[in-house]
């Protein structure tokens, strides 16, 4: 009665993003061993931009920490319109200069399918399939090759749209607290994406992925949820803390992972596999490398690496924003005190990360700039 194996029970563990895809993929190339490669990417709706997320090829990845505007490929506009897969049996056919499309072909893909994927019938980014043989998607096999596409298409939209879930439901308590906090919407926006950056850039000698990476982006607007348990006389108060106040201000990373336990468990989102980059921001995104931080004063690596980068995001954006008791810093101004902080109380590795790309920078800048509405 029981003798049948079930191929995808491993989907019923608590497995990441990146073991649940490598799962699916095992499983596929007993079915159709042909099938080298299988890729996600996801869109950024507020920029636009098309990013590299999952694959289940270990080091055979051509495109990783690469992203691009969606618009400035006509070809993968092409699908999202259509909204089907587009299947190449012959790569070499699609001659064009984007930089992913000539990686593809450098690393000898012969053959692709790719899935666009929506959720709520929003455009959420693509499922790539790849191949080092010619002619193998056909009409029998696409049959198949569909509903192991819509499979890994609803796992990751499931995950990351928990993770939005969480951060609706954050904003949300927020908003009930009547903005209890000084920090907008934009600030929130610039620092996620300064995290992005940072972490990009340390990719390599950190050895990150872009799950990683995309995690870190998705996870750092949320560090500071523990104010909300803040006393209002203390989290508002315009001149400087007593001892005793500012001991109950540096409770709120204790309080923020509280709550993120209390939102895991209320809202059931304990299936996010990625959940303790999130606990680890929040808790440690006040610690030092020297050890002067709070709450449990850790030092150097002994601070995880998100927490040393979303710290360093934090600080930048705090000095180069306008408050209500200061002034925006010059971006000049907040990369010298950068600079004087590395190695004592912020990650090196981290702030130089960030202030060796000024470009980028200034284009986060300009695209979420405060209102003052």
């Amino acid at each position: 009665m029981f003798d049948h194996t079930d191929n995808l029970a491993f989907l019923n563990n608590n497995l990441s993003l990146k073991e649940k895809l490598v799962g699916v993929h095992n499983t596929l190339k007993k079915r159709f061993p042909f099938i080298a490669r299988v890729a996600v990417t996801i869109y950024d709706t507020e920029t636009k931009v098309l990013k590299t997320f999952l694959h289940s090829s270990g080091d055979d990845n051509p495109i990783q920490q690469y992203q691009a505007l969606l618009e400035e490929s006509r070809s993968l506009m092409e699908i999202v319109k259509k909204r089907q897969p587009r299947i190449i049996n012959q790569l070499g056919n699609l001659k064009n200069n984007k930089t992913h499309t000539q990686k593809i072909n450098k690393q000898g893909y012969a053959a692709s399918y790719t899935l666009p994927m929506f959720h709520d019938n929003d455009f959420f980014g693509f499922l790539f399939f790849n191949s080092y043989d010619a002619g193998v998607f056909t009409e029998e096999v696409l049959g198949e090759i569909d509903v192991y596409a819509h499979l890994i298409s609803s796992i990751i939209i499931n995950e990351l749209s928990l993770i939005r879930v969480m951060g609706a439901a954050i904003k949300t308590t927020s908003h009930m607290a009547h903005f209890r906090d000084p920090e907008t919407g934009a600030h929130l926006e610039r620092m996620a994406r300064y995290s992005q950056l940072i972490a990009g850039v340390l990719a390599q000698k950190y050895d990150l992925d872009d799950d990683y990476i995309e995690h870190v982006f998705m996870f750092a607007p949320l560090h500071d949820i523990g104010k909300i348990a803040i006393p209002d006389n203390i989290l508002l108060k315009p001149g400087a803390l007593t001892k005793e106040e500012r001991e109950i201000m540096q409770q709120h990373p204790e309080k923020g992972c509280e709550m993120i336990d209390g939102i895991v468990e209320n809202f059931g989102l304990g299936q996010i596999s990625s959940i303790n980059i999130l606990r680890n921001i929040a808790a440690n995104h006040h610690e030092a490398v020297n050890g002067t931080g709070y709450p449990r004063g850790k030092m150097s690596s002994d601070i995880p690496l998100e927490a040393r980068i979303v710290a360093v995001s934090d600080v930048f954006d705090a000095l180069t924003s306008e408050r209500s008791y200061k002034k925006a810093w010059s971006n000049e101004k907040a990369i010298e005190t950068l600079s004087s902080l590395a190695g004592e109380t912020l990650d090196k590795d981290c702030v130089d990360a960030l202030i060796n790309n000024c470009v980028e920078i200034e284009k986060i800048q300009e695209r979420f700039r405060e209102s003052k509405y």
